[in-house]
């Protein structure tokens, strides 16, 4: 049920908002009104009785590979750290096609939108022969499931033949990649407040792309007015690789290829020294915690804290599923919790901040500020929780059991003020038949 008026999400079980104990009104797509304890909307709206619900924000995803749900623990990969891991997967995700991904993708942004997350980032930076147009078939995805994107437009130059990690087959050349990158903006990219699709540009890493890339793809961005994103400083490996093949550090390869800067978000952020994450902070460059990826690699923890304090912008990003091996971003917000309250302690880091990253924290990635809060005169992304699952059973603090008792499952999604899951599905979706054409896709493309 749409609701081209207003409607009043009443008397919600509770709210991630101050002053709105009766609930929200929402209109065109915006949140027009709080309605505070005691009180009564002043707009006329229809209601939706949300006595069952804890809302939030909805969740904001900042690093992804969709095409990764293909390859989910695969035997070959796994017990394997970042760089032997990726070298087993390389091969299989070279056989991608244009069909498998449309699966792919279907699955990663279903699996993201059923549990609470209404705006997601995807880095896809494979294009074998024959997937040209892998950001157009992520586009189409996003339009038909009503999901809020920022897809990057990722890439990789520097093979194995040239010294970096991917074989032949999966890389582009520069101008390919360039030329690329600009159309799908042009085609694409959609700006203001209620966008729904938008382009970033994304090369891979500093250990597959050259350097000659990494600056051309920053000039290009400023040109066209984009975002730009990377990998950095996710692994020690990757530190050793930086000051072989460039002789420094990966934050100053980054900064001497143009990247340190607000345009700027960076995924995982591990191996940064205090003076780097002072610099970062300074620069006003976000970074995405991906909380369940670093533990099943081993790659380490990133210093969440930390890098607050220095002015830094904290995202969620569940990272591809074969690192994390699933698309949930209330579970990630729990991994993310747990993983920085060992590391701080109970004093530094509570519910609420783990919840605040996946939301506020992650706008700021994506260069989104009309998202991630419940305000008025924000655009109206809700996830809505039921807690009437055994495992919420006996809770005290409802917004405090979403995190603590792992929540996984949203019952409602609202992105710009439409339904886009209601009663824990996705209207028009045939879950069933999708499993069954993915499964049958992903071991088509693991056997070869």
């Amino acid at each position: 049920m749409d609701h081209p008026h207003a409607i009043w999400i009443k008397d919600p079980l509770a709210i991630l908002a101050e002053g709105a104990e009766r609930g929200i009104v929402v209109k065109n797509g915006r949140i027009v009104e709080l309605v505070p304890r005691g009180g009564q909307p002043a707009t006329a709206a229809a209601f939706f009785e949300a006595g069952d619900h804890v809302v939030v924000p909805g969740l904001i995803n900042t690093h992804h590979h969709f095409y990764q749900t293909l390859t989910r623990a695969l035997p070959a990969a796994l017990d394997r750290e970042l760089f032997p891991w990726l070298q087993a997967l390389y091969p299989v995700w070279a056989r991608l096609t244009p069909k498998n991904l449309e699966l792919g993708v279907t699955v990663a942004m279903s699996e993201l939108l059923l549990s609470g997350c209404t705006t997601t980032t995807d880095h896809h930076y494979v294009f074998p022969a024959g997937l040209e147009d892998a950001v157009d078939i992520e586009v189409a995805v996003a339009k038909r499931l009503g999901m809020r994107a920022l897809l990057t437009r990722g890439s990789m130059n520097r093979s194995q033949r040239d010294g970096g990690l991917p074989p032949d087959s999966v890389v582009q050349d520069e101008d390919t990649i360039l030329a690329d990158s600009e159309r799908v903006v042009a085609k694409h990219h959609q700006r203001g407040e209620d966008a729904m699709v938008q382009i970033a540009l994304a090369p891979c890493s500093p250990f597959s792309v050259t350097t000659s890339l990494m600056r051309a793809t920053a000039d290009l961005a400023s040109k066209l007015d984009v975002r730009l994103h990377t990998h950095l400083a996710e692994t020690e490996d990757e530190n050793k690789f930086c000051e072989q093949m460039h002789g420094c550090r990966p934050l100053d390869y980054l900064e001497q290829c143009g990247w340190l800067n607000a345009r700027t978000w960076l995924a995982h952020g591990i191996f940064f020294n205090s003076d780097e994450i002072k610099r970062l902070g300074k620069a006003k460059t976000a970074i995405s915690h991906c909380a369940c990826s670093n533990q099943i690699l081993a790659s380490g923890c990133c210093p969440v804290c930390d890098m607050e304090e220095a002015g830094i912008g904290i995202g969620l990003g569940v990272d591809g599923s074969a690192s994390n091996d699933g698309s949930n971003l209330m579970q990630e917000v729990r991994a993310a919790f747990l993983l920085q309250r060992a590391r701080y302690g109970v004093g530094r880091v509570s519910h609420k901040d783990a919840l605040r990253w996946a939301t506020k924290g992650s706008a700021a990635c994506v260069g989104r500020p009309e998202l991630g809060e419940i305000e008025v005169g924000k655009v109206a992304d809700l996830a809505m929780f039921k807690l009437d699952e055994l495992r919420f059973s006996g809770h005290g603090d409802p917004l405090a059991a979403l995190v603590l008792c792992g929540a996984h499952r949203a019952d409602r999604v609202m992105v710009g003020g439409k339904w886009a899951v209601t009663d824990g599905a996705i209207p028009g979706l045939d879950v069933p038949d999708l499993i069954r054409r993915h499964s049958a896709a992903a071991h088509a493309m693991q056997v070869g």
